[in-house]
């Protein structure tokens, strides 16, 4: 069986993510790449790779479409990718206490 990958899915930039699923701890970002087919490339090697202790201890790789460029620092990335988290989380919290402001006023 044949996919064809969308030319976003070719050129999209993703970040690789390594977190721990029982203790909800990140490690940050592994990597960027470009391309979907990369994308599975690196996430198949990282598990291939991966002790089975290390998996056993609740370590997994996910991954998110990101405006990263590919081959960005993993250290930075972590950080980019850090701020952009906060940011939408703070702009959530705004949005929300503004919703809470706006019925309460309405009543």
């Amino acid at each position: 069986m044949e996919f064809s990958l969308t030319r976003e899915e070719l050129s999209a930039s993703y970040a690789i993510i390594r977190h721990n699923i029982r203790t909800y701890r990140s490690d940050g970002v592994i990597a960027v790449v470009k391309g979907k087919a990369s994308l599975d490339q690196a996430l198949k090697n990282l598990e291939d790779c991966q002790s089975p202790a290390d998996r056993h201890e609740g370590w997994r790789y996910f991954f998110e479409k990101t405006d990263l460029k590919a081959g960005t620092n993993p250290a930075e990335a972590t950080q980019l990718r850090q701020a952009q988290l906060e940011k939408r989380e703070s702009e959530a919290q705004d949005s929300d206490q503004s919703n809470i402001s706006r019925s309460k006023s309405e009543e």
